[in-house]
């Protein structure tokens, strides 16, 4: 591959592509460029063969040397947005000031001391790469050409030795003397002056208004694409609707929600959750907060907007979760319901209306639709096989059954579904069927049953869904799909048990509706609970009502197939679904969540991290799995906030109204557009276009992303425009300074409402900094106009978001990562077990993501199966096994910074000491604050030894820490 690098003389982030494209043994070639004028200017620049063009040093990097694996991704994100936003803003400073240590120290020198701790007992800042990484590179060559040849670097070789041997050993690495020697350059503050004459970050920060620290004042790098000119046209149109176009406000809307002829109408249902279970991000990413998200996106744009959405509490699994406890099915519900319904009103989940099925209105509703449906044909009554188990002398019911699924061989099928392949079977076919009460085999009996004759539907139901599958997510179309395409079976309605809907037939008086069959109605019954005036919802005449149903894939069947047949059975005009916008999975950490495990954040946990809700409902839209499964990770949700919250968007609207509010009585000043407002204003309406694309289709997280882009392009603008210069300057330019930060302010208007579907909280805080109501989140527009006029009053400034510090982070990960096995041979076997069935789980998961079932490879399914079953055998084992239950513990499992490691009394006695050492030198010359984390350190490795020697840990701590 050739590149080609444009870069202004003497930049040393030039020195980081080159280093990347040696070590991808890529040729390039380095062309020498002045910097454009203006605040589109951006240096060094790459052009890679395909003719991509990309202006982020650091995506660039990553494009050019993709990383090995998915932590490894994450660590060295986390390393390169610290370079980008905290070190380099720090030596511009630097730079500027020439100040880089006081008494308290500066932050340049803190910044040095994070990375010499990090860089301790380690060749590189990654513990398992064998080579250098991408974060390696960047932080060493920020450093090496700058700070060390300055009067820094002399302090900094006598302080922070693992700094200086990290330093000493990458510059003698073949790769980098090569690249060295090709690319040529001044080292010191001229290298630090050429990095700020086309850098981002603000580099006055002495004059400048900012938030706490000047380390926050930088972008996060994000991979971009080459920028398309602004043409004319839009400039035109970005000078007409600024002063031409009126600001509209959000509609009241009565109660209730009615729809509207002539208007948009939106119903906007979620998938109802199951009452047996706390749900757990994955399960509210999934439904609620996706459905939330587009509810509060669409009433901000003034439609007609009702949100339903409700506990689903008949069916097997409520009843199995009530033998569990030991209760009745009732009690399970009413439990469940209130803990449902605090954790999505922590979340600030907007319904309309939640509510449940077990209510007169359900049972009345799906008792009046079975009849219908029957008197139109769409029912049969057979005879069926049903399974009987004996032991527990009752049928079972489809979630009380498991087996091998005849299709794919799965060998943990459930009685109405298989998790394996993703088709429903029945429970009489499954392979050596199993009740998972009490194991036992049931025996076959005949029970007589009504079953949905949807091979008389299936033409109907192809008919509808070619009108309306283009409205649906990509995961519910491939999931869908087989479905139409195989051809529909009859499909069994009711079961012989006693919790749910009874049939209201003569001779069926014992049994109920299977609660696929009932569930679905609770969007129509818990809307009438909602209203009386239910049917205009549900039973339109002479208006338009658009339904929109969210969920994740594994709902898709009975949305897309059996929901829309009970619909078109009954042929009254219900309103049909047009929008089936379904996800895929959420992982937790590369595995599954598991409550009995203590794996993963679930929706009782997320109140006790002390992290907002707003911060939450951000970080899982910006990871939704909208096109695939997607993975909750702790550092990345540090690093996301940290730099898209607090560096980029927190950062422009804070500076923006702290300007406001200390140069001009915090008034919104006059505003007379040049050519670079128009520029900025019509790249921000391309955002904004792009905003309203996505989120009119539910693709959430893409429009998530425009809302970060169009606060980029703000931080970019104020940057290069300076106007903490200007207002020092002549009339002229104190003019135009108030012109950029009315701009900017008004640019922060628009975001506060582009930002509240997601967070709703900040929003309306910001809102309150701009001196705005808080009693709605604002319109969101088409097109971008004057926000906020001349002479507004804003309010009281103050910073939106709040660092996530790495050892807060550690120590949730550690929290949430569930039970740890003692170090034994046999708990070893468990983990690679464990670890085989999670890696054979992604593989099965992309299977069926490409291939239907004849193109699927069985084999693959019959390995995970085995796996799966060979692993409670083991720990069964390992739990019978003498040596498990006399046997001490030899070693102890003890937190570093890169994951758990096992230690034994000698190597816990030489941390001790290594530790002590520590904490006395840093007692001798730094603050309690520095030296008192490496106290508890020390506190809690003794603690260890105590616990595996069976001794107390030595007093004489406690008496120290009390003296101090």
């Amino acid at each position: 591959m050739k590149m080609n690098i444009s870069t202004n003389e003497g930049n040393p982030n030039t020195l980081k592509l080159v280093i990347a494209a040696k070590v991808a043994q890529h040729a390039v070639t380095v062309k020498t460029v002045q910097p454009k004028v203006g605040f589109l200017s951006r240096l060094p620049s790459i052009e890679l063969s395909s003719g991509l063009v990309l202006f982020s040093t650091n995506a660039a990097m990553q494009l050019i040397v993709p990383s090995s694996s998915q932590e490894s991704k994450l660590l060295n994100n986390k390393w390169l947005e610290w370079e980008i936003s905290r070190l380099q803003p720090a030596i511009a400073f630097y730079g500027n000031t020439g100040i880089y240590k006081t008494t308290q120290k500066s932050c340049l020198w803190s910044l040095l001391r994070e990375l010499n701790n990090a860089l301790e007992d380690k060749q590189y800042l990654i513990k398992d790469n064998n080579d250098l990484s991408l974060a390696d590179i960047c932080i060493w060559v920020t450093l090496w050409s700058t700070v060390m040849v300055t009067e820094i670097g002399n302090e900094l070789n006598k302080e922070y030795l693992s700094i200086k041997n990290w330093i000493s050993s990458i510059e003698l690495l073949p790769v980098i003397q090569d690249s060295i020697e090709e690319y040529k350059f001044e080292r010191g503050s001229k290298a630090i002056f050429s990095i700020q004459a086309v850098s981002w970050f603000p580099v006055n920060t002495s004059s400048n208004p900012k938030p706490s620290k000047p380390a926050d004042l930088q972008l996060s790098p994000t991979k971009e694409k080459e920028m398309e000119a602004v043409n004319q046209e839009e400039i035109q149109n970005i000078s007409s609707n600024w002063s031409s176009k009126s600001y509209l406000d959000v509609k009241n809307f009565p109660y209730p929600v009615l729809p509207k002829k002539g208007e948009k109408n939106i119903l906007i249902t979620s998938a109802l959750p199951y009452v047996n279970n706390v749900p757990h991000l994955g399960n509210i990413i999934g439904c609620v907060l996706s459905a939330d998200i587009f509810a509060r996106y669409c009433r901000q744009r003034n439609y007609n907007t009702l949100f339903i959405s409700g506990t689903d509490e008949y069916g097997t699994a409520t009843e199995a979760k009530a033998l569990e406890e030991k209760t009745t099915p009732q009690n399970i519900c009413d439990k469940f319901f209130d803990i449902h319904n605090d954790v999505y009103r922590w979340f600030n989940i907007g319904f309309d209306y939640f509510g449940r099925t077990t209510t007169p209105e359900q049972t009345e509703i799906v008792q009046s639709f079975f009849l219908k449906i029957k008197s139109e044909g769409y029912v049969l009554s057979e005879t069926v096989d049903q399974l009987l188990c004996e032991s527990c002398d009752r049928f079972l019911a489809d979630r009380f059954v498991e087996g091998t699924c005849p299709r794919c061989k799965y060998e943990d099928a459930r009685g109405d579904q298989c998790d394996g392949c993703g088709h429903l079977v029945n429970a009489t076919d499954l392979i050596s069927p199993r009740c998972k009460v009490c194991s036992n085999r049931p025996i076959v009996k005949k029970s007589q049953q009504f079953f949905l004759d949807l091979p008389k539907l299936e033409n109907k139901l192809k008919e509808w869904s070619s009108t309306v599958e283009k409205g649906w997510s990509s995961v519910a179309k491939v999931v869908a799909k087989p479905w139409l395409r195989d051809g529909l079976k009859p499909r069994c309605i009711t079961r012989d048990l006693k919790w749910g809907i009874p049939v209201p037939i003569k001779g069926f008086e014992n049994k109920v509706f299977y609660v696929w069959f009932d569930a679905p109605f609770g969007y129509i019954s818990i809307t009438k609970r909602y209203t009386k005036e239910y049917q205009q919802w549900w039973k339109p005449t002479d208006v338009q009502v658009d339904l929109y149903q969210f969920m994740a894939k594994d709902n898709v069947p009975f949305h897309a197939i059996m929901f829309p047949a009970y619909l078109l059975a009954a042929n009254e005009g219900y309103t049909l679904m047009k929008h089936l916008m379904a996800t895929e999975y959420l992982n937790y950490e590369d595995t599954k969540f598991s409550k009995s495990r203590g794996i993963g954040v679930f929706g009782t946990d997320a109140r006790d991290t002390g992290i907002p809700a707003d911060v939450w409902r951000f970080y899982l839209a910006y990871i939704r799995p909208e096109t695939q499964d997607s993975n909750f990770n702790w550092v990345d949700l540090a690093t996301k906030n940290n730099s898209e919250l607090l560096n980029n968007f927190g950062n422009f609207v804070n500076r923006a109204l702290v300007f406001a509010e200390k140069y001009f009585d915090s008034k919104i000043p006059p505003i007379e557009l040049q050519e670079d407002d128009l520029i900025l204003l019509a790249l921000a309406q391309r955002e904004l276009s792009s905003y309203i694309h996505a989120l009119e289709q539910a693709k959430l997280r893409d429009g998530l992303k425009n809302v970060l882009a169009i606060s980029k392009h703000g931080n970019q603008y104020m940057q290069f425009q300076e106007p903490w210069v200007k207002i020092k300057g002549t009339d002229n330019d104190k003019k135009r300074a108030g012109t950029i930060i009315g701009i900017c302010c008004n640019l922060a208007c628009l975001l506060s409402a582009l930002l509240a579907p997601f967070m709703p909280c900040t929003a309306r805080e910001l809102r309150s900094q701009l001196g705005l109501q808080k009693n709605n989140y604002g319109y969101i527009p088409d097109v971008i106009t004057s926000i906020l006029p001349t002479g507004h009053k804003i309010g009281k400034p103050s910073p939106l978001f709040k660092k996530i510090e790495d050892k807060d982070v550690e120590i949730l990960r550690r929290k949430y990562a569930g039970k740890q096995e003692t170090t034994s041979s046999s708990s070893g076997d468990v983990k690679l077990l464990d670890s085989a069935i999670t890696e054979m789980d992604n593989k099965v998961k992309k299977l069926k993501a490409k291939f239907d079932k004849s193109g699927w490879p069985s084999s693959q399914i019959q390995i995970f199966s085995a796996l799966k079953k060979k692993l409670p055998d083991l720990i069964n084992e390992k739990n019978k096994s003498p040596e498990s239950k006399s046997k001490k513990p030899e070693t102890v499992s003890v937190p570093e910074q890169n994951g758990d490691v096992a230690m034994d009394v000698a190597s816990l006695e030489a941390a001790i000491a290594k530790q002590g050492d520590l904490v006395r030198q840093l007692k001798a010359k730094e603050e309690r604050s520095v030296w008192q984390p490496e106290v508890e350190k020390l506190l809690k490795l003794k603690k260890q030894l105590g616990d595996l020697t069976g001794t107390a840990a030595a007093p004489t701590d406690k008496k120290s820490k009390k003296k101090k």
